[in-house]
């Protein structure tokens, strides 16, 4: 009989609680799509104008963007230190710039600011990779649903802080600023010593799939309650005692996964060793190294000599094992095979590539800067919502912010999903249904263009449903172009070109026509007479002021579906082949 203390030391050590625990933090890492909602604070406050917001909101996207050395650092350091240095970054930038807003620190220039909102801002690099890298060396066999489930919460964080800041009496907006500050540095304080690699194959369970799928079911029912509760916000005046009762029913629903690793572990009857050590899967004892898959302890040459006699004289009880062990160096030898050949004639599609032989690739490039070109637009719009609402004398810019952050996350999830029943079911390209969301994206911006009713709810949805589908269509992609191998490089580099495009379309295309309009309107109305367009602090009024940037991002976005369709016509027979014999 398992005694309570042990099944507690088991609770704790499972990779489901690792799993679990990595959800929540992701929940509050989130905190980029916050941005919309304090930089109208951030610009009276310090007296900027639309470019200098600019040169913020890209510096936010490089730090959100740029996770190279929080990689490098989680393959020498615990997940535990890959943590705390994401918690003195945050908290260090983020209550930095909380304090010189507030006038409680001496103002700094611009350039300072950008790198206090850029080292901030890159503290969530260290929380997602260290969650990340942690439930994937978990679940090595379920890849995808952990990292579909885990980005999934990260596009939901917008809309979880917005309820619960709700529910919190705050004296001001620039409060916002410090709860970002010290908000997703107290998660993963309380979090960080539990999420951490697993290496136990013996916890796979038949009941896996049932997992993923109740928790797949939470992130939905999540998704619509929040929806749900932005609806009742904006058609009733909610009084505070509500507000509160539902934020607590939100935590009740973030907190609901938990249930999985309680039945697992306290519910379910504990597997023998023998029955466990059959349910590793093959592909992941066939890539471990020879030297963890020969138990032996001799050296090659003499495993090759009795490698006939284990075959010939096979244990019942040992032969699934040494049948893994021969697929193992079956496996090596072919790959190393392959490898020879792949020197002389370099990888195909397909293949694994390291970075610098995809970027010796056409479509590696078209597909950088179908990124760049499309989520580029995405962000533009998203980091501008604040102004955008400003100038149209909408006051809801944290409903905005919401309606982003949970369009973002069934961005992600349907894109995936659609996406996946194009190459499976017909045999396509996956990158047509990035093409199909781009042009989606494209009427949606357009659609703001005409100045219809309820423009800033179109282009709030439609951008952040594209902005999220780029990333589960066009990484998918990219395993499937490039291969597994580097893929954490070449995942990387590809994210660069999100903030790359919002560089050039926010701090050079949107900024521009919105100040020139701003000294416009300032000059015709005399309310700020001698305007120099360098100091003074301009504010724009109307649909015009990014009717004009909707115009020009609307085309950028049909561009971008260009160069998506120039990659699915160079990739229809790869993908023919790759995929064709799964069509019913």
């Amino acid at each position: 009989m398992v005694s309570v203390y042990e099944k507690l030391k088991g609770f704790v050590g499972h990779r489901w609680v690792v799993f679990v625990c990595a959800m929540w933090d992701m929940s509050f890492a989130g905190t980029a799509y916050m941005f919309g909602s304090i930089s109208p604070v951030i610009k009276s406050s310090m007296g900027f104008n639309q470019k200098q917001m600019a040169f913020l909101s890209v510096a936010k996207d490089l730090g959100d963007n740029v996770g190279l050395l929080a990689g490098k650092i989680s393959e020498v350091c615990p997940t535990w230190g890959v943590f705390l240095v994401g918690v003195l970054q945050n908290v260090v930038g983020y209550g930095l710039v909380w304090l010189i807003v507030t006038h409680q620190f001496p103002s700094l220039p611009l350039w300072m600011l950008c790198v206090l909102i850029f080292v901030g801002q890159n503290g969530s690099t260290y929380y997602n990779t260290a969650a990340l890298v942690s439930s994937v060396q978990s679940f090595p066999e379920s890849r995808g649903p952990v990292v579909g489930i885990l980005k999934g919460f990260v596009g939901l964080s917008g809309a979880i802080w917005t309820q619960i800041i709700a529910m919190i009496t705050i004296p001001d907006q620039a409060y916002l600023i410090f709860i970002i500050a010290v908000g997703p540095a107290m998660v993963s304080c309380t979090l960080m010593f539990i999420i951490r690699p697993v290496e136990s194959y013996r916890q796979a369970r038949a009941s896996d799939g049932s997992g993923f799928m109740f928790i797949y079911s939470i992130c939905l029912l999540l998704a619509a309650y929040l929806m749900g509760v932005l609806l009742l916000e904006n058609m009733l005046d909610l009084d505070q005692s509500t507000i509160t009762l539902l934020a607590i029913i939100l935590i009740i629903f973030i907190l609901l996964p938990v249930i999985v690793p309680i039945l697992l572990v306290f519910f379910s009857e504990p597997k023998s060793l023998d029955g466990e050590a059959l349910l590793e899967p093959p592909m992941v004892a066939a890539t471990k190294p020879m030297h963890m898959v020969d138990e032996t302890g001799t050296g090659g040459k003499h495993v090759e000599k009795e490698k006939p006699s284990k075959l010939e004289v096979l244990p019942l009880s040992e032969g699934p094992r040494d049948i893994f062990q021969f697929q193992a160096r079956l496996w090596q030898a072919v790959t190393t095979a392959v490898k020879k050949i792949k020197r002389t004639n370099g990888p195909h599609r397909g293949e694994d590539f390291t970075l610098s032989q995809a970027m010796a690739k056409a479509d590696f490039w078209i597909m950088f800067f179908s990124l760049t070109m499309g989520a580029g637009s995405g962000l533009t719009m998203i980091n501008n919502m604040g102004q955008i609402c400003q100038s149209l004398g909408d006051d809801n810019v944290n409903v905005y912010v919401s309606v982003i952050s949970i369009s973002n996350f069934l961005g992600r999830v349907g894109g995936g999903y659609f996406s996946e029943v194009i190459v499976r079911n017909f045999g396509y390209p996956r990158l047509v249904a990035l093409a199909v969301i781009q042009v989606v994206m494209s009427l949606g911006l357009f659609y703001y263009v005409l100045g219809l009713v309820g423009q800033v709810h179109v282009v709030a949805i439609s951008m952040g449903f594209g902005y999220g589908a780029h990333w589960s269509i066009a990484l998918a992609a990219a395993s499937e172009l490039f291969g597994l191998k580097n893929f954490g490089t070449l995942y990387n580099f590809l994210t660069m070109a999100s903030p790359a495009g919002s560089l050039f379309l926010s701090g050079l295309v949107a900024s521009t026509i919105y100040d020139y309009y701003a000294e416009q309107q300032a000059k015709q109305h005399m309310a700020m007479p001698n305007v120099t367009g360098n100091n003074e602090l301009f504010l724009c009024e109307g649909n015009i002021c990014f009717s004009l940037t909707c115009g020009i991002l609307s085309l950028v976005c049909l561009f971008a579906a260009a160069l998506s369709m120039i990659i699915v016509h160079r990739t229809k027979r790869f993908y023919a082949q790759l995929y064709g014999n799964t069509r019913t």
